[in-house]
């Protein structure tokens, strides 16, 4: 969070900054040339901010720097009144003002992919920002070339063309909406979907959607996604044949939600979600992203959710544990379907040689009672693995670089497993490598051990019978098994890793938790066959379409709970 405010403030600054000296530069004094390189320079940092600050306001720098490039303009002419550089300026001044109003009229307009409808006007309107830059860009060349004004016209009154449809197709959809709706609407009513997945959430957060959409189209139902933030719409729609909308506001949602609708998924506990939670004849069902421990997992806003599906009976026992009341007939335990590509180890790997181990560093977390992040002890935690011999899988978590300390420490673990990679041949996997290239699940197959934060990678990770390590970062104790039980069936690691050798004795040597962890998998993950696991979620979601079925209560987990079947290696793997 803090890294992002910095670039914001960092890109305000320079485009700011530079566009006043562009202005002083060419207005105060004569060194045009510098200034029109000063004004080249500010728009190149306009663009940047643009990229930072997508809904940056840059109204003012930009009339700052016609004004400038125009000045600098007419004293390279040299030729008195211009009409046609008097023109430019005009229209220069129009866009200026109008980028931003038609911008957001067009942010407000709904919008799809996925779907055999094209909506240009929204997508042109949101470029009309970077199109005026370019513009200011040639305009400024113009100038140092000390081309014709006429040049300059002729691309100010193309760009103010384009501006002007976009405008003229903004209006007619405000004022004079289509009888049957949006072109959008239409197509969604022709697709005839029967459930969507509602998506809300910060920038870099899409994983959350693209780890549930095959199974999603494994129901076998049509379905469409809706999302809330424009950036969200091209990289899902990139995950799925499934259209995906994106409805910025409460009007366009009434548009999306067309007859035929039966449930809504969702992926988090989104503020947004609300938004989509009114709507009540929709059975509404929370699906989660992952499952841990951590406090956000037992949140009380779970209770708004008509079902709860959730990986096992773990999952029911937080939310009691946490205080948080929701009934009984709300949850729905449905396993992880994602563990399923993940390979189950039957039998205890001790005293090996050469270990893969897996690091997980999860983020600091919007608040510091969630903050889990084991970074700070980083490089005690990767030293310790390279001098027993283990090949490091280092795979952070997507928003660790929105901290600049964190996204400091990560770096440095990225060097020392480079450096040890060069002198020692290991083949380590970090960076892109290990956060795109490869999937957790791909992670986790590679690995002998995990050594995680408090995180949903442990739930996942749990499911392979694996051992597994949890870092100890608020310095919980004795209490810390109590607090995230998950833990118990793991090995503990101190808050300033003390028990380093000791706890990695424990992992990669004797594993003398191996037997208990097969318990712990059923009570958090299900006790579901291993060769049709994500049928349990695939059924339940399927029973919901159906009008008027009642689920049963947890059966499974329960009957794990109370000891009547417990899991064992032989059984499941």
């Amino acid at each position: 969070m803090r890294g992002d405010l910095v670039r914001k403030l960092a890109a305000r600054v320079a485009a700011t900054g530079l566009a006043v000296l562009a202005f002083l530069v060419l207005a105060l004094t004569g060194a045009t040339a510098w200034g029109l390189a000063l004004a080249v320079a500010a728009l190149a940092a306009a663009g940047w901010e643009r990229r930072v600050r997508p809904a940056a306001d840059s109204t003012a720098e930009a009339v700052l720097l016609a004004a400038a490039v125009l000045v600098g303009y007419a004293r390279r002419l040299d030729a008195g009144f211009d009409p046609a550089l008097a023109a430019t300026a005009l229209v220069l001044l129009g866009l200026a003002l109008l980028v931003g109003p038609l911008r957001q009229a067009g942010d407000l307009e709904i919008r799809a992919a996925n779907l055999p409808v094209r909506s240009w006007t929204p997508l042109v309107a949101a470029r009309l920002g970077d199109a005026l830059l370019a513009l200011l860009a040639v305009v400024a060349l113009a100038a140092a070339l000390a081309l014709p004004a006429w040049v300059a016209l002729l691309a100010a009154l193309a760009i103010g063309a384009g501006a002007g449809a976009v405008a003229a197709d903004l209006a007619k959809r405000r004022f004079r909406p289509g009888a049957g709706g949006s072109a959008v609407a239409r197509a969604l009513r022709a697709h005839r979907p029967e459930f969507l997945l509602h998506f809300s959430a910060p920038p870099g957060s899409e994983y959350q959607v693209t780890m549930w959409l095959p199974y999603l189209e494994r129901i076998g139902r049509p379905f469409f996604v809706m999302v809330r933030e424009p950036e969200f719409l091209a990289p899902i729609a990139a995950a799925t044949s499934a259209p995906v909308v994106y409805c910025p506001t409460l009007k366009a949602m009434d548009e999306a939600l067309v007859p035929g609708l039966k449930v809504a998924f969702y992926v988090n506990h989104g503020a947004k979600n609300s938004h989509c939670i009114r709507f009540s004849q929709l059975t509404h069902v929370q699906i989660h992203h992952g499952d841990s421990d951590k406090a956000p997992s037992a949140n009380p806003v779970t209770a708004l959710f008509d079902r709860n599906f959730v990986a096992g009976r773990a999952a029911i026992d937080r939310y009691a544990r946490a205080g948080v009341d929701i009934p009984a007939e709300k949850f729905v335990v449905v396993g992880r379907p994602q563990v399923e590509s993940i390979e189950v180890r039957r039998a205890p790997a001790t005293g090996l040689a050469n270990p893969t181990v897996l690091y997980t560093p999860t983020w600091t977390g919007h608040h510091a009672d969630a903050n889990y992040c084991s970074l700070p002890v980083g490089e005690t935690i990767v030293r310790g693995l390279l001098a027993r011999g283990a090949t490091v899988i280092l795979r952070a978590h997507p928003y660790t670089g929105q901290n600049p300390a964190s996204a400091r420490q990560l770096a440095r673990l990225t060097e020392l497993l480079a450096a040890d990679r060069a002198r020692t041949g290991r083949q380590h996997v970090f960076g892109a490598a290990a956060s795109r290239e490869l999937s957790l699940v791909d992670c986790v197959n590679r690995s002998d051990a995990l050594v995680s934060d408090v995180s949903g990678v442990i739930s996942d990770y749990l499911y392979s019978g694996k051992p597994y390590a949890v870092t100890d970062m608020a310095g919980d104790g004795d209490r810390f098994v109590e607090r995230f039980p998950l833990a118990g069936s793991g090995y503990v690691l101190r808050r300033d890793a003390g028990n380093l050798d000791e706890v990695l004795g424990l992992l990669l040597d004797t594993d003398p938790k191996a037997a208990a962890r097969w318990g712990t998998r059923a009570h958090y993950l299900g006790d579901f066959p291993v060769e049709s696991y994500a049928e349990a979620f695939l059924a339940a979601a399927r029973r919901e379409l159906e009008p008027g079925w009642n689920p049963p209560a947890p059966r499974a987990a329960d009957a794990v709970a109370q000891g009547d079947s417990p899991l064992s290696p032989t059984a499941t793997a």
